[in-house]
């Protein structure tokens, strides 16, 4: 095997760059505004438009104390039930500067569940207080592979501690994922917004 030296290393030196044709952009498909809503439901716009949909969750404010943001997919049927594998961590610190930590939360994982997905748990329903992130779902139209998503949420909690937490995971289904659920374990969401784009 034989190892390629480079002589022209620096970049003040290079006589050209490569082309880039397209670098991919978002495009917004839709946006709810939750006001003591029960639940935020994307029904269309998840189709075979895109290979990937991210939603944006900001400041999503529950009326309940200690409530868990949650997420959950529907594949072809009326219910948001697909059978999803997850795992689930968080760091935390409080907000006196004491117990900073990380962990795998063994609370929040599935198991081949229909469960609704935990994106961040034990909210705060303090008027100052709410969770922000985001959740990518990717290929739902897919009717060969399983569907994967992961997320990532900034939050604080109620016992005052900023929190971020990370999920990943899979529907365990080959068709196709065309609605998307959010709400909160107990209670509603009293305020916030769900922006959803499709990645090209």
């Amino acid at each position: 095997m034989s190892i390629v030296k480079l002589n022209n290393q620096a970049v003040k030196n290079a006589t050209s760059f490569g082309s880039i044709s397209s670098l991919g952009s978002l495009t917004h498909i839709s946006t709810a505004t939750a006001s003591s809503s029960a639940s935020i439901e994307f029904t269309s716009g998840i189709d075979s438009s895109f290979k990937e949909y991210i939603f944006y969750y900001i400041s999503m404010h529950p009326q309940t104390d200690g409530s868990h943001f949650q997420v959950n997919f529907r594949d072809g049927g009326t219910n948001y039930d697909a059978i999803k594998t997850s795992t689930y961590f968080a760091s935390r610190h409080k907000e006196d500067g004491t117990d900073a930590t990380v962990g795998y939360d063994t609370d929040f994982h599935l198991a081949q569940s229909t469960n609704f997905q935990t994106l961040v748990g034990y909210l705060s329903a303090d008027n100052d207080h709410a969770c922000s992130g985001y959740i990518h779902l990717f290929n739902p139209s897919s009717t060969t592979f399983v569907k994967h998503y992961l997320s990532v949420t900034s939050n604080t909690n109620i016992n005052d501690y900023n929190k971020v937490t990370r999920s990943a995971g899979y529907c365990n289904t080959t068709v196709a994922i065309d609605g998307v659920k959010f709400q909160m374990s107990s209670g509603n969401i009293d305020a916030g917004q769900i922006l959803l784009f499709g990645v090209n």
